[in-house]
């Protein structure tokens, strides 16, 4: 399979995917070939960069950028991150720690402490703790209203 950018008359490009560079002459010979915006058959190879995998055994030499740490609570972001958008991470840890101390940890009882609760088994409060996936998606199809927390929590018994 060989993959060639095109373009129209129109200079809109676009990507043909073709089983040989004899395949795609032949269609476009045949007028089989045209603009997936406009419809134009007046198509032509577009000049492209060639795609060089590098060798397995080489390193790269583009560094990545070293993770840094928002101010206030600690959120780990990439270097590089635009100022507002570190300020929203900011905003965001702040506002699920704050929501948290009104709320009670519960551990690996989540799941059935929401199902107590949600059943009226037992009087509802705010909790949070662990779920599997699949447990989640449990309590997601029983219209029981759980969210992922955004940012991860250790358990209070495992704090400093």
């Amino acid at each position: 399979m060989i993959v060639f950018d095109l373009s129209c008359k129109q200079g809109h490009r676009f990507e043909g995917w073709f089983s040989s560079s004899e395949d795609y002459a032949g269609q476009q010979a045949r007028g089989l070939v045209s603009c997936p915006h406009c419809g134009s058959a007046e198509v032509a190879k577009a000049p492209m960069a060639p795609a060089v995998p590098r060798k397995g055994n080489q390193v790269s030499s583009i560094p990545l950028p070293e993770p840094t740490v928002a101010e206030g609570q600690g959120v780990a972001v990439a270097g590089g991150m635009p100022p507002e958008m570190a300020q929203v991470f900011e905003k965001l840890a702040e506002i699920q720690a704050e929501a948290l101390k009104q709320s009670k940890w519960v551990g690996e009882d989540f799941a059935e402490v929401s199902r107590a609760m949600h059943y009226g088994e037992r009087d509802a409060e705010s909790v949070h703790g662990k779920a599997s996936p699949a447990q989640a998606k449990e309590l997601l199809e029983e219209g029981i209203a759980v969210a992922p927390l955004l940012f991860p929590v250790a358990p209070p018994d495992e704090l400093n």
